[in-house]
């Protein structure tokens, strides 16, 4: 894939080193990749995790304490400046020059690092208070352990938010594989010295050991942003302080951030508005949530994720070259492609809940009540799955047409519907913790819907009968794969919870794949392109390796 830049005479002509003017599907693939490599490894950490503390109210801390700065990460990293950045980045480089865009990447990097490290200070200096916000329901030892591991945790938010802006750079290149990949040394650096600092500090992994666990986290952060840049540096970047903030480049990421705050981390916020309800809810529920999003996150970053951080880039520089036919096209194809993942996906996590939680964490001290409490959870988030994966895409579409506050009103409204469902399904009809699940998964839904309502009317027309045949399609693959998981898991998985391990684990990988088999031959007999596009897809890429 190229990584020059075109130069701005020739900006709104397609030249030979200009970008592919198309959702790069391979680089998709690349991305989804990596980020399965990452939700794997995410997935192992937080199985050791169980197995080594269980899925009580050690683990309800540790939760709390990580969520406060990742919650932080995700608004002024990953889910605002990262975005408003490779929006701002692309467009100086397709409209300017490469030397334009790395001086305003210096002076960004230089404001990021003065403004997050004054953050981790107050928020250090803070931790009680927005302990006692967030989980008002601990006992007061439950939330002086929170309190403690809040402030180890916190220098977390200033590295993970350099990995994040590294990350954006390198997007803005079309180099997408190395900054995907940097997620997975997290998690293999907070599992390899969380373990071990553990160990030391109490064989027996009492709560003393979950001190390791904390600083593992910022080892795991430092090494997520010292593995991308090599790979940065490769690009010809090279960093200097640049103090200079009165720029028009650095203006227009801010003003980007504003309403990015809100819009892009409005499923964050609504994450720990529902551990507000969850911390009254006892001891474990904290933990099953975030065991049940984990699982959902999956095949979200594989696909959702991935489609998102392809499409930004590519969105950014159409709407700077006022190409809108392309545009509304392309937008209008990631969608459909996020739709076609993760539809089945949510069919198979709702019908498989109990086998796959079993499967994964059901050892040491994470017993069968935490697997049925944890599986309760995600067949309700698997409702949102494809609203979630669709909104990574139409969401950057908005940013790139530079109609930020669209997104930062519905989310708002977003919010304020999550505190509603919240208060009905939890203390007025007594769901517990899955109707906190639940009114997640409906306030994405519904954000997605307000916002492609808005989008169509805007552009005049998103290709809307394509969308409707494709899903009438999926739905008819989808239930191929409903018919073959229920059977699967009604002969096959029928005494999951007294079956061992390995044949338990056998029948389940069985089961899922002949359910994605299913479902893959069903939509290529339908003819969904989609389906036969990613097929050439991989022939080539097997071709190219033999």
């Amino acid at each position: 894939m190229p990584t020059g830049d075109p130069p701005a005479a020739a900006a709104t002509a397609a030249g030979a080193d200009s970008p592919a003017d198309k959702l790069n599907t391979r680089a998709a693939a690349v991305v989804g990749l990596a980020v399965l490599c990452s939700r794997v490894l995410g997935l192992a950490r937080e199985q050791i995790f169980a197995a080594l503390f269980g899925g009580g109210r050690i683990m309800d801390a540790f939760t709390i304490a990580f969520r406060i700065p990742n919650l932080l990460r995700d608004l002024f990293a990953e889910g605002a400046l990262s975005t408003a950045f490779v929006t701002v980045f692309s467009k100086t480089a397709a409209l300017e020059d490469s030397a334009s865009a790395w001086r305003l990447a210096n002076k960004v990097a230089t404001l990021a690092t003065v403004t997050l490290s004054a953050i981790t200070v107050l928020g250090i200096l803070s931790a009680p208070w927005l302990v006692a916000v967030l989980a008002p329901g601990f006992d007061p030892d439950k939330a002086a352990l929170t309190v403690t591991l809040t402030r180890v945790m916190y220098p977390f938010i200033l590295l993970v938010s350099l990995a994040a802006l590294v990350m954006g750079m390198l997007n803005a290149r079309n180099v997408f594989g190395v900054p995907a990949m940097a997620s997975s040394f997290f998690n293999l650096g907070s599992i390899v010295a969380g373990v071990l600092l553990g160990l030391w500090l109490d064989p027996h992994f009492g709560q003393r050991a979950i001190l390791g666990l904390a600083i593992g986290t910022l080892i795991g952060g430092a090494l997520q942003l010292l593995v991308q840049l090599p790979a940065l540096h490769a690009q010809g970047y090279t960093w200097r302080p640049d103090f200079h903030w009165r720029d028009p480049g650095v203006r227009a990421i801010l003003r980007l951030m504003g309403p990015s705050v809100i819009a892009a981390s409005s499923t964050q916020v609504n994450v720990l508005i529902n551990s507000v309800f969850a911390s009254r809810l006892g001891d474990g529920p904290t933990f099953w949530l975030t065991v049940a999003f984990r699982l959902m996150q999956l095949p979200l970053g594989i696909f959702g994720v991935a489609l998102g951080t392809v499409a930004l880039p590519l969105l950014a520089r159409m709407a700077a070259t006022g190409n809108i036919s392309a545009f509304r096209s392309e937008l209008a194809r990631g969608m459909r492609l996020a739709f076609l993942m993760t539809i089945p996906a949510s069919v198979g996590l709702m019908v498989l809940a109990e086998p796959i939680i079993s499967v994964l964490y059901q050892h040491g001290r994470f017993g069968a009540h935490e697997t049925a409490e944890s599986a309760g959870a995600l067949r309700f988030y698997a409702i949102g799955l494809c609203g979630y994966a669709a909104l990574k895409v139409l969401v950057n579409a908005f940013y790139a047409l530079d109609r930020r506050k669209t997104p930062m009103v519905v989310s708002c409204l977003a919010v304020g519907l999550n505190l509603l469902l919240n208060w009905i399904f939890t203390l007025q009809l007594g769901w517990g913790h899955r109707g906190l699940a639940f009114s997640t998964a409906c306030v994405a839904t519904s954000n997605f819907l307000i916002l492609y309502v808005l989008m169509r009317a805007h552009l005049g027309t998103l290709e809307s009968r394509a969308m409707l045949t494709l899903l009438g399609k999926i739905a008819v693959a989808t239930a191929c794969l409903l018919g073959v998981s229920w059977a699967g898991g009604h002969f096959l998985l029928a005494n999951w919870a007294v079956q061992a391990f390995w044949p338990k684990l056998a029948s389940l990988a069985l089961v899922i794949a002949a359910a994605a088999g299913a479902f893959y031959f069903a939509a290529g007999a339908l003819g969904i392109v989609e389906v036969h596009d990613i097929t050439r897809a991989v022939r080539r890429r097997l071709q190219r390796r033999a």
